[in-house]
């Protein structure tokens, strides 16, 4: 029996996986890389088939972008019981793979994450390290009667960000990439809320906040092409956090570019901090994106920590 199995969206970035797999499946083939295949159907799917498969294989390749990604992920910390996970490697044919960019070599600002190919040849040589791994609850948990939390490898937000990541799903199929999320946020800028809440920065005092875009992440990019955390480092122990005052579409369409080139950060209107443990509180439900899903279409309170070097990934 192989060792590893590999997890297949098929409709994944639009269409990349299905037009690129046939050869990806070649290229592992000619690799030496023996592997049992699943194929989803259906959402949250590849959550159950990494959770299962973590007690039968060694090794879990996720085949996708950042949403099959956090679904695996999210198996795979369920099945270890938030302890180390077996390994993941990435084959990252997704719209944004955001988290591919920081697997080292770490992507630069501006560049091309490496492709298929690049992706093969890290599995075939299995060497690994740690990651970081956010953790996000709405409610008590307790492990045990399995009531998980959700877990992120990249990075989550409130606010725009969030709302953006909702209009994505309504972005016509014909756009990909960077085009599609400019698309989403163009629809979002239409209809935007600016939500009240209250944040506190692990045992600092909570402080009332209108906040534009509150994004705590564990990688450095958002959406294909947006740098909001340009100094994150994934194994750190620390959640990078940005909170971006309340302001207005003009503000938002005057930061955006300094943004997709990770320049931003000295802006008055964005406060930066590092935790290892967020709350967010508020009257009003607000939405939850992480690793471009949205885990929290309605809920008034977050809490956010960071799990230490526990997801093993291939590099």
């Amino acid at each position: 029996m192989p060792s590893i199995l590999v997890i297949i969206n098929p409709i994944a970035g639009r269409g990349r996986v299905k037009k690129h797999w046939q050869d990806v499946r070649q290229g592992l083939i000619e690799a030496g890389i023996e592997f049992d295949l699943a194929e989803t159907s259906a959402p949250l799917e590849a959550i159950s088939i990494a959770q299962q498969a973590a007690t039968k294989y060694k090794t879990v390749i996720a085949v996708g972008g950042d949403g099959t990604i956090h679904e695996v992920v999210n198996g795979l910390l369920r099945a270890s019981k938030e302890l180390e996970t077996i390994a993941l490697g990435v084959i990252p044919l997704g719209n944004g793979d955001d988290f591919a960019k920081m697997i080292p070599p770490q992507t630069a600002i501006g560049g091309k994450v490496f492709d298929w190919r690049e992706a093969i040849n890290k599995i075939s040589k299995a060497q690994t390290m740690l990651f970081d791994v956010g953790r996000m609850s709405d409610t008590q948990l307790n492990l045990a009667n399995n009531n998980f939390p959700h877990y992120f490898m990249n990075g989550m937000d409130i606010g725009f960000g969030a709302q953006a990541a909702l209009n994505f799903t309504k972005v016509p199929k014909f756009l990909s990439g960077m085009a599609a999320y400019l698309a989403a946020i163009m629809k979002t800028l239409v209809d935007y809320q600016i939500p009240e809440v209250t944040i506190q920065i692990d045992d600092q005092a909570p402080f009332k906040q209108s906040t534009t875009m509150t994004a705590i992440t564990n990688g450095r990019c958002f959406g294909s092409g947006f740098w909001v955390c340009p100094n994150a480092e994934i194994d750190d122990g620390l959640l990078d956090v940005m909170v971006a005052d309340g302001i207005g579409r003009l503000r938002i369409m005057g930061l955006i570019p300094k943004i997709t080139k990770g320049t931003h950060l000295n802006e008055p209107i964005l406060s930066n901090y590092q935790a290892r443990r967020v709350l967010i509180d508020s009257e009003k439900p607000f939405v939850v994106e992480a690793d471009g899903e949205i885990p929290y279409s309605q809920t008034r309170h977050l809490e956010i920590q960071i799990l230490k070097r526990r997801l093993r990934v291939i590099v």
